[in-house]
């Protein structure tokens, strides 16, 4: 799949493949390499206080020119994590070797790759054509939101929602399931509080870079959420819909 490469008002695609996929992938066989002290500091901090991490990029950006991460480490704990889950949620499933394995492969390939990969174009497309500053003197001349930085923002997000919906919800899933509001109530409200940490840190990811503008706009749609979750509370149990599509029970 070519993923954009944005420069200006047009989209460029380079020749070849190698250059069209972000270095961040193109590391991912580079174990040796790979900072994963830095990565773990990282994801800690997602959860404890996520503006420091994107404290960060001001500094790689003047010494690596690139707003984007270019070390996969983050990417390889995180599929780590993923797999764990599953082979975990598996087990309160009664699943099968081969049925833990698949379901590892669709975590890390369609939740976290597959949906960063459309959730980052989205990105890409939108703050490139509504919420970066008009240009001027004072501006940089490269005032753009690299393809590769929206999927950063999208990996940032996703860790507090995988601890949320993956972790948290699997230690009270025997609760979530029963027929009562109370369990509704605390089912419904996990998810409204994944989805809603997805949502301001893809916020804070945009609201970091300096020639963005108008980045509230990303916060809309914590309205719709919060509407949605006061009506689920009417007796729609949120997590019982959503396991058994997932699961398929």
């Amino acid at each position: 799949m070519d993923l954009p490469s944005y420069s200006g008002s047009q989209v460029r695609s380079p020749a070849s493949m190698s250059q069209r996929l972000p270095l961040i992938f193109r590391r991912l066989h580079r174990f040796n390499q790979m900072d994963f002290e830095q990565a773990i500091w990282q994801l800690g901090y997602l959860c404890l206080a996520p503006r420091r991490v994107y404290r960060n990029v001001y500094f790689h950006k003047q010494t690596k020119n690139t707003w984007a991460r270019d070390d996969p480490a983050i990417l390889v704990l995180i599929a780590a994590c993923l797999f764990v889950s599953a082979i975990t949620w598996s087990f309160a499933y009664s699943y099968t070797v081969r049925q833990a394995f698949k379901l590892a492969l669709f975590m890390i390939l369609r939740d976290y790759l597959l949906t960063g990969i459309v959730v980052a174009t989205v990105l890409w497309l939108v703050s490139n054509r509504l919420l970066v500053a008009p240009p001027s003197h004072s501006s940089p001349a490269d005032s753009v939101v690299e393809w590769a930085y929206a999927f950063d923002v999208h990996t940032n997000a996703f860790f507090p929602f995988f601890l949320t919906l993956y972790v948290a919800q699997l230690f009270v899933l025997p609760v979530i399931l029963k027929d009562n509001w109370v369990c509704l109530f605390l089912g419904n409200t996990l998810y409204l509080a994944g989805f809603a940490q997805y949502t301001y840190g893809v916020y804070l990811g945009l609201n970091a870079l300096p020639f963005l503008i108008r980045s509230e706009l990303l916060l809309s749609p914590l309205l719709p959420l919060f509407t949605a979750y006061i009506i689920s509370l009417l007796g729609f149990n949120v997590a019982k819909h959503v396991l058994a599509v997932y699961f398929g029970s």
